[in-house]
């Protein structure tokens, strides 16, 4: 008989990691939820009497909390299967404008959050050869975006961590995956005051997400449209793309809110 698949997510209260939490839940998996908010986590478990969930209310900035919780779950359950770093914050800045705590705090929720989310397992996982870490990146994190400075530079330090990690673990036989979003129907996006091409529904998108971890792919972008949106962009000569986005909807700015 096939153990269950063990499965670590943070940021799952809301989104994109409350719909990962949902899928791995229906696909049967022992469940390791990390949120701030420990009212949706107990309400996502009371859901759910019967499932084994372990729910730690921490913050990921936090990296003693995210090792204790890592701790726990590996003592209650052993060393997960799959390791997903989600939590992440999106919030409109300007340069110049007195903004750089926002900087700071959206740089050590989606970057530093990653890393001190993977930092307690991977020893772990390159000496049992096994395993994979999967971490939340953005096609947000391709360029630039104006007024969205500190979420497209997180996103970006995402996609060039999660590759180095990718090659260090190779030999290992660890997995990382690499899973960029699009527009994803959440709360985070219903803040977004302009139109948001090919939305995609969060349970769509966790369901194709579970499926490429289990395949093991490197890297992959959903929803599908948003990989043709972010080669583009990739390949676009700077002045096109300065003069392009010069004049784009923005993000309010987080004191705007």
């Amino acid at each position: 008989m096939t153990s269950p698949l063990k499965v670590f997510i943070t940021g799952a209260s809301s989104g994109i990691g409350a719909a990962l939490a949902a899928e791995y839940a229906r696909r049967g998996a022992i469940l390791g939820l990390v949120a701030r908010r420990a009212d949706a986590l107990e309400s996502f478990r009371e859901a759910r009497p019967q499932h084994p969930i372990s729910l730690y209310c921490a913050d990921v900035r936090d990296a003693d909390a995210l090792a204790a919780a890592a701790r726990d779950f590996i003592a209650e359950h052993g060393l997960p299967d799959v390791v997903i770093a989600n939590a992440g914050v999106s919030r409109g800045v300007l340069t110049g404008h007195g903004d750089l705590a926002t900087f700071r705090d959206v740089m050590d929720t989606n970057y530093f959050g990653m890393v001190a989310t993977f930092e307690p397992f991977a020893e772990a996982m390159a000496q049992a050869r096994r395993g994979t870490l999967m971490g939340v990146a953005s096609v947000a994190g391709v360029r630039g975006l104006p007024g969205s400075g500190a979420y497209s530079a997180s996103k970006a330090a995402a996609f060039a961590y999660l590759e180095s990690l990718r090659v260090e673990m190779r030999p290992f036989k660890v997995r990382v995956v690499t899973i960029a979003p699009g527009y994803i129907r959440t709360p985070m996006t219903a803040k977004n005051p302009y139109r948001m091409p090919f939305l995609m529904d969060a349970d769509r998108f966790a369901a194709k997400a579970a499926d490429a971890i289990a395949r093991g792919t490197a890297f992959a972008v959903f929803p599908w449209p948003m990989r043709v949106v972010a080669a583009l962009l990739g390949v676009l000569p700077r002045w096109l793309y300065d003069r392009a986005f010069e004049r784009a909807p923005r993000k309010p700015r987080a004191t705007q809110h």
